[in-house]
């Protein structure tokens, strides 16, 4: 697997994107992920996104995270956070410690970046994602410090791993 920085609006990631987003309608019975998204949110240094490419250059993984400082502190975010976004291996390549190696590289460069809390919502449809948070050190959020756009909906589940 090779990581390459792009931005959320380049091809393959728009393709992934897609991708995820059929497999949250499909899981969850809805028409996906409504969180508000833009590719400057995930420029560095406030933020970066990364595909993951096979040995035969087909994109197989995506993964991003973004700053929240004063501007989004209201949805519960704490400043010096930097939030996961759109995790994701497509099926044919699961199982192989793919999603491991993305997320470690966006811990480092979160890390990098000054970040001082890693943050991510997933969901209880996702039990493969919250076994990968859960054994990569992250902690689940108490209902009352949720964040994000789906903070309020029952099927959410907010975790964070400090950084420092």
């Amino acid at each position: 697997m090779k990581l390459v920085t792009v931005r959320f609006d380049h091809p393959d990631a728009r393709k992934l994107n897609d991708r995820v987003q059929a497999e949250y309608a499909e899981r969850y019975g809805d028409e996906g992920d409504l969180t508000p998204l833009a590719p400057e949110m995930f420029d560095p240094p406030s933020g970066l996104y990364v595909l993951a490419y096979d040995a035969d250059g087909v994109p197989i993984g995506t993964g991003g995270w973004r700053s929240h400082d004063e501007a989004s502190l209201g949805e519960g975010y704490t400043l010096g956070d930097a939030e996961i976004k759109r995790m994701y291996i497509v099926p044919e390549a699961r199982g192989h410690g793919f999603s491991r190696l993305i997320l470690a590289h966006l811990e480092e460069t979160a890390r990098a970046a000054g970040r001082l809390r890693m943050v991510l919502e997933t969901g209880t449809k996702q039990p493969e994602a919250i076994s990968l948070y859960e054994t990569s050190g992250y902690a689940l959020v108490p209902d009352g410090g949720k964040f994000g756009y789906y903070r309020f909906h029952t099927s959410s589940r907010c975790y964070s791993k400090p950084l420092v």
